[in-house]
Order: structure tokens, then C-alpha cells, then sequence
């Protein structure tokens, strides 16, 4: 047996920080299949808008701006958490792996639950897609338009807080250490990106 084989099996192949592993490669791939699908629908968004402004009213007379904004916040406080979450396995700290992630966790779901008040109060007003309402609000293309980026994102965090509650049990279990936490990474990477789709959606839809 030669003396690279006998290295072979001690070699931290794949790990973090070790380059691009096969699963890291394929998260990558993926993310920028979702720039190119949520880049298309910002920008269908933006030429309608532009297009037909009368179909259109302005963001504070129909959404709640403050309400939504306080939830941006509650997201970028997920993607902190997230950072500690993974700093923590870094350090081969199980207990704080378990707490950031279970944060990051919680706080999706509240992120979820407050988008959730915001369809009910909005459908409750007649913002609804392809139902005319009363006032500019209630127009078909404003809603439909509304309701396609924002829930389409919202089912992106939805997946997204599913798989980090199985990456909680795997740390549970013991299945992430300082050598080995390339799953935490790959979570990461996915909630990071949906958190930053966010903020471009808040600040076209919201503010603009």
C-alpha cells in the first residue's frame, strides 16, 4: 500500500473551508437558478408598474409599511443568528449550535405568521388578485403581481424553516462537529439568500 492511500482516510476531503465540496457546489448552483427566477419576476413587477401606473396605488395606501418593515427586522435578526449558529459549530460549541439554530428556527416562524396577519388584514380590505375591491387597491394586476413575489418568497422560507428544524435534530443527534459541519454551511448559505431576496422585495414593493 502506498503512503497516499494510507493518508487517504486522514484527509479532511470536502469539509468547510477545505474549497468548494460537491454539496456547497450544488447549493450554489441552485441559489443562482433562484437569482435568475426571482429576477424575473422583480423585473415583470417593475415593467408592469411602470407600464400601467394607473393599475397601481401607492405602497403606503394599500400595505402596512411599519408592520412589514418591523418584520424585515425580525428577518435580519434570523440571518444573525444563523451567523452565530454556524460561528458556534466552528468552535465545536454543541449548546450554542442548538440555541442559534432553534432561534433562526423561531424566528422564520414569526416572520411567517406576522405575512400571514398581513394577507388576512389585506384580503379583508378587498386586496385580493384578480377580484376587484374597492378603491386602487383592490385592482386585479396589484394584487396579482403582490401576492406572486411575496408568496412565492414566503414558500421559499417556509421550505426554509422545514430544513431548519431537521438541521436541529441532526445537531441533536450529534451529527455536526468543528471538523464536520458542512450542512450547517449549506443551511446557512439558503437563509441568507432568502433573507437578502427579502429586502430587495421589501424595499421595490414596500417603499418604492
Amino acid at each position: 500500500m502506498s503512503h497516499a492511500a494510507t493518508l487517504a482516510p486522514e484527509a479532511p476531503r470536502g469539509m468547510p473551508g477545505m474549497g468548494v465540496y460537491n454539496m456547497k457546489l450544488g447549493m450554489w448552483v441552485f441559489l443562482l437558478s433562484e437569482v435568475m427566477f426571482f429576477t424575473s419576476l422583480i423585473g415583470a413587477y417593475i415593467i408592469l408598474r411602470f407600464a400601467t401606473p394607473d393599475a397601481f396605488a401607492e405602497p403606503n395606501v394599500v400595505l402596512n409599511v411599519p408592520l412589514t418593515a418591523s418584520n424585515t427586522f425580525v428577518l435580519i435578526c434570523s440571518s444573525v443568528t444563523m451567523v452565530k449558529a454556524f460561528a458556534a459549530i466552528e468552535e465545536g460549541n454543541q449548546a450554542g449550535l442548538k440555541l442559534w439554530l432553534i432561534a433562526t428556527a423561531l424566528l422564520g416562524m414569526f416572520f411567517l405568521g406576522v405575512q400571514a396577519y398581513e394577507y388576512y388584514k389585506l384580503g379583508s380590505h378587498g386586496f385580493l388578485p384578480r377580484v376587484e375591491g374597492y378603491h386602487a387597491e383592490g385592482r386585479p394586476l396589484y394584487g396579482s403581481t403582490f401576492y406572486t413575489m411575496t408568496g412565492f418568497h414566503g414558500a421559499h422560507v417556509t421550505i426554509g424553516v422545514l430544513c431548519l428544524w431537521f438541521t436541529v435534530l441532526q445537531a441533536f443527534r450529534g451529527k455536526y462537529t468543528a471538523i464536520n459541519h458542512g450542512g450547517v454551511e449549506i443551511m446557512g448559505l439558503y437563509w441568507h439568500f432568502v433573507d437578502l431576496v427579502w429586502i430587495i422585495l421589501f424595499t421595490i414593493v414596500y417603499l418604492i
